[in-house]
């Protein structure tokens, strides 16, 4: 992700802490944890009025709907049960924590959160190399000698095209020689741990989707709509409170349990798509992540479908 991408979408973040905050604290008290906001803040800074003003009306577009789907928000016990509001850390998603913005209740030790992404859909952005065990990482399955073995001579090759600083465009080959070779590995060492581990459906969707349940928060500006997606594996979103009940329902999510098929994406040599069972399809797009060649290369992860007890919702903005 470019560093304006980035910006804007730790802006969209903090735009959406001003319009919680200002939306709840009418109703009951809330605070804003200041110091995981902090690089949030900067970056709404750096943005025009124009577009502060853009990610205000996204953020405000889906928070009515939150409240109807989480009433433990809202709903206040004393003067001391406090709404905390904060921002999680890179680290948090490095250890499997893929929510931005965390909504906590200390009193009732409740939380739920939030994943923001604004204007893209991307699950992950993953990156490949000559060191990165993808296996391992992804579904606790270490990658195999024939993996390493096709892929090693591949990068190998770019790390002495980096060395003479050649540009990803001055390669003409790079689809032939690099990107089908490398995705056609990753595809063969996919069904290979399927074939030895069939519950690695479980574990790579987690990979992609966290170890907390979340709503996926998506603001498309040439729409305006802000799109609000549930996914709650664990039953851990949704909870009555004592005296409130939620008005959206929203149900647990079905993991996949099984690979149909894993295959190139048809006339492309970059990018692959897997399909399961209970709703499941995902794209791995890969894609030189810089300008200069080097050994290294992202997939652009995406979920082509989703089981039909995954809630969607499109909030229309004002």
């Amino acid at each position: 992700m470019s560093s304006k991408s980035n910006d804007q979408g730790r802006a969209f973040e903090y735009a959406c802490i001003i319009e919680l905050k200002d939306r709840i604290e009418s109703i009951r008290p809330v605070v804003i944890d200041d110091e995981s906001a902090m690089a949030a803040k900067r970056a709404w800074e750096t943005q025009s009025k124009t577009a502060q003003q853009t990610y205000l009306c996204a953020a405000d577009a889906f928070i009515d709907t939150l409240f109807s789907a989480e009433p433990l928000i809202l709903e206040c016990d004393s003067d001391d049960d406090i709404v905390v509001l904060s921002i999680n850390k890179n680290s948090d998603a490095e250890g499997g924590d893929v929510r931005d913005i965390v909504i906590t209740r200390k009193s009732i030790r409740w939380d739920i959160g939030l994943s923001m992404k604004h204007n893209h859909f991307a699950a992950k952005h993953s990156r490949l190399s000559s060191k990165i065990d993808f296996g391992a990482k992804w579904y606790d399955s270490p990658c195999s000698d024939s993996y390493w073995n096709a892929i090693n001579p591949i990068f190998t090759r770019l790390i002495e095209l980096k060395k003479d600083e050649i540009a990803w465009h001055d390669m003409p080959d790079k689809e032939d020689s690099v990107y089908l070779p490398i995705v056609t590995a990753f595809i063969n060492e996919l069904n290979r741990a399927y074939s030895s581990d069939p519950t690695i459906t479980e574990r790579l969707i987690s990979y992609l989707l966290g170890i907390r349940d979340f709503y996926k928060v998506v603001a498309i500006d040439k729409k305006r709509i802000t799109e609000f997606q549930s996914f709650n594996f664990r039953g851990e979103l949704n909870k009555n409170g004592r005296k409130s009940k939620a008005t959206i329902l929203i149900p647990k999510a079905d993991l996949p349990t099984e690979i149909i098929s894993l295959r190139f994406k048809p006339e492309s040599k970059s990018t692959a798509e897997l399909y399961m069972n209970n709703g499941w399809s995902l794209s791995f797009r890969i894609h030189n992540a810089s300008t200069i060649v080097e050994p290294s290369l992202k997939f652009d992860i995406q979920f082509l479908g989703v089981p039909a007890n995954i809630i969607t919702i499109n909030c229309s903005w004002r």
